[in-house]
Parts: C-alpha cells; sequence; structure tokens
C-alpha cells in the first residue's frame, strides 16, 4: 500500500501500559467512526506496514487505546511509538455538499460568481492559519481562503467549485 492511497489518521503519542497498548491522537472530528477497526497500516522507516488490531477504544473521548496484535510489551510499542497511522482512501466516510476532503478537490475547477473561471486547484495550503485553494491561472497562482462564507456550491459531478471572493481578491494575483 502507498501513501498516496491512503488518508493520515493520526499518531501514536505514547504507551499506555506495560502489556503493549499504546495511544494514539487521532486527526478527526469523529473519533468514535474509528473506535473499532481490524487494522492499520503504520509508517515505519517510509512504508506501509499492516498491523492487526486486537482491540480498541476511546480514552478520554480524543485519543484511541490500541492494542495491536504481537506488541506484547513495552519495548514492542516503544518500537512503534511516534509514528504515524494510515487507512486506505476506501474507509473514509463520504461527504456531501459543500463538505471535502482536501485530497478529494484537487484537480477541480474554481469558478468565481462575480469574475468568472479563475483555474485549477493544484493544492491545498493548510499550513497557515486558514487553509487556502492553491489555483494555477494562466501561470500564475492564486489563493483563495478556503472560508465556508466563500464557498457556494461543490459540484462533484462537473469536479468545479464555485466561490464568492470579496471584490479584488482574484485581481491582487494577477
Amino acid at each position: 500500500m502507498k501513501k498516496d492511497d491512503c488518508f493520515y489518521l493520526g499518531r501514536i503519542i505514547k504507551k499506555y501500559s506495560f502489556k503493549g497498548e499504546v495511544l494514539v491522537k487521532l486527526d478527526t472530528d469523529q473519533p468514535e467512526l474509528y473506535e473499532h477497526l481490524d487494522a492499520i497500516f503504520v509508517d515505519l522507516r517510509n512504508n506501509l506496514i499492516p498491523f492487526f488490531i486486537e482491540h480498541s477504544q476511546l480514552h478520554k473521548s480524543e485519543l484511541l487505546r490500541i492494542k495491536f496484535e504481537d506488541v506484547d510489551n513495552e519495548a514492542d510499542a516503544e518500537a512503534i511509538l511516534k509514528s504515524d497511522l494510515y487507512l486506505p482512501l476506501n474507509l473514509l466516510p463520504k461527504l456531501e455538499g459543500n463538505k471535502f476532503y482536501y485530497h478529494e478537490v484537487i484537480g477541480f475547477t474554481v469558478k468565481d460568481k462575480n469574475y468568472g473561471d479563475v483555474g485549477i486547484i493544484t493544492s491545498i495550503n493548510d499550513s497557515t492559519a486558514q487553509a487556502l485553494f492553491e489555483i494555477q491561472h494562466k501561470g500564475k497562482e492564486v489563493l483563495i481562503p478556503m472560508n465556508d462564507e466563500f464557498i457556494l456550491n461543490v459540484d462533484r459531478v462537473t469536479r468545479t467549485i464555485l466561490v464568492e471572493t470579496p471584490e479584488g481578491l482574484i485581481n491582487l494575483y494577477l
């Protein structure tokens, strides 16, 4: 399995018991969806290795306590500490309406209600306080904040996102 075929679920942040249990900080708004998994991919030295889960349960509502098969003591748990966890993309819950996953809108066309065609989304910049659509427009980069108030419609069939940005925002880049 390649990382491109998976989504980041979280990170093993600490050992929980002397029996090899670990605590995982999940990167999700719905941790309960991932409470009863059978297996998960653990990123060890840039290789995704499948680990089977004996049992898991939510711990203090935001962490997932996991006991992996063949991780039976503190030393085994220590070996996977700070590892990232991944699941195949097909396990992501389907989103509807104007909600979307970042990876799913790459390649979508952005149209502004007032400006018209803006361009194609090449990536999402989420390293700033507010995530941004990075859009290519005739060789230039246009950045549009991913603000719920700006996004009018996400059309998965035509792979188009309709936005209404403040007047002059798009012209700043052109």
